[in-house]
């Protein structure tokens, strides 16, 4: 039987200053954005709707604010708010975890949009080039999770080759759920959406297949995670992380349609006013 390796969340310590792994996480996830970015930039069609590796940087500024912002805030409003209403001093203890995907998701668009003004892209043509970027980031940060031993798995069938006892929650094997989340909704996500980005699609239709892929993705591999709490539709139980995939699925089918019932090219940030 496999045991979590419950390894120390402090990476470095040189004297008070402590270098935490599910930091150095962030850091790999936001250093692969900008490689990413930039080979796809070097993409014909990417070229020719006006992208430059100059808007990677700015642009990395303002997404770092709305992962941050906004998955701390998901984190408390979605998840713990009794807990961090509660405990109000660790609502900006970051370095502990406890990150909502669906609230940076929801702070990146805001941060998006605010730097579309100021350069004169318009929101869903930068939600078209950054989104085969995002989901390796997402699963560097699945990793910091499973190193901070956080979201353990539901029990899982003590036959199963990789059921794990995480020693920090009991002694039944469960499912190392947050490998599940890395390799599912990040690994097996970037590669679909990187294929389907390479070619020119319509306005809408990247950003549109990211929200229904991840979408899925997500409410399958919540059948393996210890739910944060479950809502109830009368005879249907979900989880809290299912329950916010939904609305992920049904925006993914709205923008796939209509982007290909109107296809439009992106339109470069010279025309934007």
């Amino acid at each position: 039987m496999l045991i979590h390796p419950m390894p120390n969340p402090i990476a470095v310590q040189i004297g008070p200053l402590a270098v935490h792994w599910y930091g150095l996480m962030y850091l790999l996830a936001f250093a692969q954005f900008i490689a990413l970015g930039r080979l796809r930039i070097r993409q014909p069609h990417i070229a020719a709707a006006g992208w430059k590796k100059e808007d990677l940087d700015d642009m990395l500024f303002y997404g770092v604010l709305g992962v941050v912002i906004g998955g701390r805030l998901g984190e408390i409003l979605f998840y713990n708010p009794a807990y961090y209403f509660a405990n109000p001093a660790d609502m900006i203890a970051v370095w502990k975890g406890g990150m909502s995907f669906h609230g940076g998701f929801l702070g990146v668009m805001l941060a998006m949009w605010l730097w579309g003004r100021k350069r004169g892209h318009q929101l869903m043509d930068i939600m078209d080039f950054i989104a085969p970027m995002v989901p390796l980031g997402y699963a560097a940060g699945r990793l910091g999770n499973f190193i901070n031993a956080e979201l353990p798995g539901r029990p899982a069938d003590p036959s199963l080759p990789w059921a794990m006892i995480w020693p920090n929650v009991d002694n039944i094997p469960r499912h190392p759920s947050p490998i599940y989340q890395m390799l599912v909704d990040g690994i097996l996500l970037f590669i679909l959406l990187w294929f389907f980005s390479r070619k020119p699609r319509p306005r809408m239709a990247v950003a549109g297949m990211f929200s229904l892929l991840y979408g899925c993705a997500r409410f399958f591999t919540e059948y393996f995670r210890t739910p944060d709490y479950e809502v109830h539709f009368g005879p249907v139980t979900i989880s809290a992380g299912q329950m916010l995939s939904v609305p992920m699925i049904v925006l993914g089918i709205v923008l796939l349609l209509i982007a290909y019932r109107n296809p439009q090219a992106p339109k470069p940030a010279a025309q934007v006013r």
